[in-house]
């Protein structure tokens, strides 16, 4: 990742909407951690030669955590970085709103 996506102007280097305070890290991460045990729980299904639809259902579950944990993560940099550059104004809003358009157009087409 190159070093102008890992900061905005409007904070410190490293702080993003999701760790501005350490209770929306920890919920992210306690997020992730339950889909790492969903994902695991899919390999062990295979593993055990369970019912296809089931994998599929699982897969399906595990699909949308991801895109919810997403969908939260675009909210947090809208709020906390597009939101700062907006009040910067000019070209650094501008890099913002277009980064974050680029973000919503993956995320569209997954």
């Amino acid at each position: 990742m190159s070093d102008q996506h890992q900061t905005c102007s409007c904070h410190e280097p490293h702080v993003h909407g999701y760790n501005a305070d350490s209770k929306s890290k920890d919920r992210y991460l306690a997020r992730l951690k339950r889909i790492e045990g969903q994902t695991r729980g899919i390999h062990r299904m295979v593993e055990e030669d369970q019912y296809c639809i089931d994998i599929i259902t699982q897969i399906s579950a595990v699909k949308s955590a991801l895109e919810n944990v997403s969908l939260a993560l675009l909210e947090d940099h809208i709020e906390h970085c597009v939101a700062g550059a907006a009040a910067e104004d000019g070209e650094v809003a501008t890099e913002k709103l277009e980064e974050a358009m680029r973000a919503i157009k993956k995320m569209v087409k997954n």
